[in-house]
């Protein structure tokens, strides 16, 4: 009974370390494991991470907490040590994140674009815009806009997507705040595209989000391919050294993946099957200012 006992246990040992080996591929199991990842909603909303995650947890061995919220809250939560990594769109305000000390090892990851959307019948006719090379049509579409009074939703979070509309509205010289055609929703972009296609309104998205909700919504695009409606993703780890609680480990672990050709070829691929083509371009080491001016001037 006692030689039973014995091999039982030898058993239990190696199926054990058979377990860890094969589910970290090799690797050691984390001491941390937990992980807390802000992220904008589209990353979110369009499913990447969906196909993303389960891939990085079963190689690493680490579990990912999302927090899905605007790239803004994003990065206030890094302020405040409330998360280990970032992965955000909103450029101005990372660089401003990485100078005030919050963030370290900014990786450029991918990029897809912003697109203006709005009901099928157009009632401020910004599908008619024409312009070379698709300069100023983003800017044009919002004068349009504002000049007939038809209803445009903003997210107002303070998200990557906001952002990128005040610059529009600022370049267009137009100050929607207290127009009664203005309306912000306080939330992400697929409950703000969902709204948008109850009141047939018009709104900026990211073409991912878009894509992936597209079926439900009623909405077309109506302005795309202006250089000013780029939208790049960066992943960004906390800087341990201002939050000693960061899993700066687990942090480093989920960028590195991120930035990885296993990662990179997924997020090429995703998108291609259900809608035709993919909702992501993957960028991993890629010069910012050469591949910039290659791909959108």
């Amino acid at each position: 009974m006692k030689r039973v006992k014995i091999i039982g246990l030898i058993v239990f040992a190696i199926t054990a370390m058979l377990f860890f080996t094969n589910s970290n591929n090799g690797q050691a199991a984390p001491q941390q494991r937990n992980i807390i990842l802000a992220t904008t909603t589209s990353t979110q909303d369009s499913g990447l991470l969906d196909v993303l995650l389960p891939v990085f947890e079963k190689k690493t061995g680490y579990f990912v907490k999302t927090i899905a919220v605007g790239s803004g809250q994003a990065m206030a939560m890094g302020q405040k040590g409330e998360a280990d990594v970032l992965l955000v769109h909103s450029p101005d305000a990372e660089r401003k994140f990485i100078a005030e000390g919050f963030g370290i090892n900014r990786r450029l990851i991918m990029h897809n674009d912003f697109i203006v959307v709005g009901p099928v019948h157009d009632p401020a006719n910004i599908k008619s815009i024409k312009s070379a090379e698709g300069k100023k049509m983003a800017v044009e579409s919002l004068i349009k806009i504002g000049s007939s009074g038809a209803l445009f939703l903003s997210r107002g979070d303070n998200s990557g997507t906001h952002a990128q509309e005040k610059k529009l509205w600022k370049a267009a010289e137009i100050n929607p705040d207290g127009q009664k055609w203005y309306q912000q929703t306080g939330l992400g972009m697929g409950q703000t595209l969902s709204i948008a296609g109850e009141k047939k309104a018009y709104t900026l998205a990211d073409r991912g989000t878009y894509l992936a909700m597209k079926k439900n919504l009623g909405l077309d695009i109506l302005v795309e391919g202006d250089a000013v409606l780029l939208n790049v993703y960066h992943v960004i780890e906390v800087n341990s050294g201002r939050w000693p609680k960061v899993n700066a480990a687990g942090a480093k672990a989920f960028a590195d993946f991120m930035a990885s050709g296993e990662a990179q070829a997924l997020i090429k691929n995703f998108g291609i099957n259900k809608f035709g083509s993919p909702l992501f371009f993957p960028d991993a080491g890629k010069n910012w200012k050469t591949w910039e001016h290659e791909e959108w001037n």
